[in-house]
């Protein structure tokens, strides 16, 4: 019962090649205004919750306990433009969807579910420094002479 690898997102890229589409990133920053931050803020405590949850299920190898913090995870993160993280999240979700009609033990998305708390730090990372107003972006050759 093997997920499904290149998923294609709405653009038609491969979503396991991109980590965030900044376009929509952009998109739900101007729709949320002010409350970018404090949403952006949640999403770190909700997707800390949901990975640890999703990381006891497996342990337990309960397919029923991967579903909803899957589900919850995939859809914050695509709230975000944080594509591969979202694509993840949904073969997690729909795999267990899967083990729990067949009623048959997760163990074999182990490698899956293991790739899903570095995914999310990574992504969470970028999410946030591009977030972060106090970070001035300068040129490549900020410290050295340049050349002109």
């Amino acid at each position: 019962m093997a997920g499904t690898k290149d998923q294609l997102n709405t653009k038609g890229r491969n979503v396991d090649e991109i980590l965030v589409d900044w376009e929509e990133f952009r998109a739900t920053r101007a729709q949320l205004g002010a409350a970018f931050i404090r949403i952006l803020g949640y999403f770190r405590e909700d997707g800390t919750k949901s990975v640890s949850a999703i990381e006891e299920a497996m342990r337990a190898r309960d397919a029923r306990g991967l579903v909803m913090p899957a589900h919850t995870l995939k859809s914050e993160a695509r709230q975000f433009g944080a594509e591969k993280l979202g694509a993840l999240s949904e073969d997690i979700e729909m795999f267990a969807r899967r083990c729990v009609e067949s009623q048959v033990s997760p163990e074999e998305y182990l490698p899956r579910v293991v790739e899903l708390r570095p995914l999310f730090e990574e992504t969470l990372t970028a999410l946030e420094r591009e977030a972060n107003p106090l970070v001035q972006r300068r040129p490549a050759s900020f410290g050295r002479a340049a050349n002109y």
